[in-house]
């Protein structure tokens, strides 16, 4: 019984919208179950997958928050 756990951050695919669709997330479970099937032969109706979205707030990388480092990025390279 294979749990697959994808986290996300909690922001939109497009600028209009603030958090992952229904439809998108509803497109990982069924790509992450086709895949553990085609690769591990594990049974789609024993695969579970679980989708967590993260607020913006509670990661990062580079050694600061995640808004901080995009706002620092985008400076240099304007």
């Amino acid at each position: 019984m294979p749990v697959v756990t994808i986290q996300v951050t909690r922001e939109g695919t497009v600028p209009s919208r603030d958090s992952v669709t229904a439809e998108e997330k509803a497109e990982l479970i069924k790509g992450v179950s086709e895949l553990l099937l085609k690769v591990l032969n594990k049974p789609m109706e024993s695969t579970f997958v679980i989708i967590e979205e993260v607020d913006t707030d509670n990661w990062g990388w580079g050694g600061l928050p995640a808004l901080e480092f995009r706002k620092q990025r985008a400076a240099k390279s304007e």
